[in-house]
């Protein structure tokens, strides 16, 4: 198989799926149909649990090894979430306001935005952005972090970039199985992506 090639995919929990986030064993999936964030089981598509995402459009969702981080393009925030309960645990305002994918790299947060076409890098205690830097195209959504570089769905190009994250340089992109892409996650091997036409949740091959 070639790099971006088709695993297997499922259909996602709703018809507006948004971000995607892999915690070591299952996805986690938000989706602004019906507000929620769903925990999946990767291997059947299954819907675990879910709870309310806190604000009325779920847009990037990440998650730090101990909880998850949200953004919301509604209130144009970022929460930090206990997965268990669904509880917020603080929230600050977001760099711009739309919102879109989130990824954590060990140390900080990353957040695209569609109306800046920006991706920002995040102190994740204060809110305060870091750096930022021009997206590859003009509709970023997802964001993914494969332990050296970025990754970022575009739904208006139907692309995935990998992305220098010091210059924001594209290393290499390829075309998305599906349009419009919106969520992006990297489970250790492989990208998982979240498509708002087909309503699909991607599992994709990274090595050739």
């Amino acid at each position: 198989m070639a790099v971006g090639d088709v695993i297997k995919f499922f259909a996602s929990p709703s018809v507006s799926p948004r971000d995607l986030v892999w915690d070591g064993l299952t996805l986690w999936h938000a989706e602004d149909t019906l507000n929620r964030i769903n925990q999946i089981n990767p291997i059947t598509g299954a819907v675990i649990k879910f709870f309310a995402s806190p604000a009325g459009e779920p847009s990037g969702l990440t998650w730090d090894g101990l909880t998850l981080w949200h953004a919301d393009d509604a209130l144009n925030r970022i929460y930090q979430i206990n997965p268990i309960t669904g509880a917020v645990i603080k929230f600050f305002a977001s760099p711009s306001t739309s919102p879109r994918g989130l990824t954590w790299d060990g140390k900080t947060l990353w957040n695209s935005d569609s109306l800046t076409d920006r991706i920002y890098q995040i102190n994740p205690i204060t809110g305060a952005v870091i750096k930022f830097f021009a997206s590859p195209d003009v509709a970023p959504s997802g964001l993914a972090w494969d332990g050296k570089a970025l990754w970022n769905s575009d739904y208006d190009a139907d692309r995935i970039y990998q992305i220098n994250p010091i210059t924001g340089a594209v290393i290499r992109d390829f075309a998305a199985p599906d349009l419009d892409p919106k969520g992006l996650t990297w489970d250790g091997k492989t990208l998982w992506v979240s498509t708002d036409t087909l309503n699909r949740i991607y599992q994709l091959e990274m090595h050739s």
